[in-house]
């Protein structure tokens, strides 16, 4: 195992953002990488919440040595709103994971959960283009997914999320970006089995008593079943779909897809 560098006055920090914060995998990524590179850097997990975002925002803005920050649940759309400029990725779904602070003071964000999901999918030897994707979640890792899809060519994607509106929202905004694909909100009825791929980018699976986003008796052998929740490494429903046949991705390839150009955007080495 590679000794990380000790921690001093010159290290730099980057963290992750989230409520809760015990899932997230980031920091033993980003802290491996920096042991391997030399870096003197340390990546922390940052458990903020919803109520208190604008005053972490202020607070992390006076920390003269932070260099970064991703953002995680639920706090995507949020975060998007506070930034003053906002990459075409993060402007298309009106959510950031990734943020950084110029040296004028202006904060910057963009949106990488989508393009690391389809880097996740063509690591594993899946060609995403031609594919009908069910995408549950509209939230921020769900409307980035279905964002980047539209990269892809796919044949089809449907969203649905159980907050009234908010699939229909996320599928008008997707639709003027490319309107010859077809893109619809779907309700919580809709048959999985219809899909090529099926995508939980809800919370739904870091806690052993949540209910299944979809019901597992409806996946049919063959299709792909991929995962945004990254602890526990492969949950229940990926279990459950495994049982049926079915190919599953879990979470970390969403992550392993990204990490790269979260380098890129905070500067770092590869």
């Amino acid at each position: 195992m590679t000794t990380p560098p000790p921690i001093s006055g010159t290290t730099r920090l980057y963290g992750i953002v989230g409520d809760p914060i015990e899932q997230v995998r980031s920091p033993a990524v980003f802290n491996a990488h920096f042991a391997e590179r030399g870096v003197d850097a340390v990546f922390l997990p940052l458990h903020v919440g919803t109520a208190g975002i604008e005053a972490a925002l202020a607070g992390f803005a006076a920390l003269a040595n932070l260099d970064g920050l991703i953002v995680t649940i639920p706090h995507k759309l949020a975060f998007a709103a506070l930034m003053d400029e906002v990459g075409p990725h993060g402007r298309l779904v009106g959510a950031v994971n990734a943020v950084r602070q110029r040296p004028d003071g202006s904060w910057e964000g963009e949106l990488f959960d989508g393009l690391g999901f389809v880097e996740g999918l063509c690591g594993q030897g899946i060609d995403p283009t031609g594919l009908s994707y069910l995408v549950f979640g509209a939230g921020g890792a769900g409307a980035a997914i279905a964002g980047a899809l539209l990269n892809v060519a796919p044949a089809r994607v449907a969203v649905t999320d159980p907050v009234p509106g908010r699939a229909e929202e996320l599928c008008r905004k997707l639709r003027t970006s490319a309107p010859d694909l077809a893109i619809e909100p779907t309700g919580p009825g809709v048959d999985p089995s219809a899909f090529d791929v099926v995508v939980n980018a809800t919370p739904l699976g870091m806690k052993a008593d949540d209910p299944l986003p979809v019901d597992p008796g409806r996946l049919r052998p063959g299709m792909l079943v991929c995962e945004a929740v990254m602890k526990p490494p492969v949950t229940r429903l990926l279990h459950e779909a495994e049982k049926r046949g079915c190919r599953i991705q879990p979470g970390r390839h969403m992550l392993d897809g990204q990490f790269p150009l979260f380098l890129d955007f905070f500067g770092l080495p590869r």
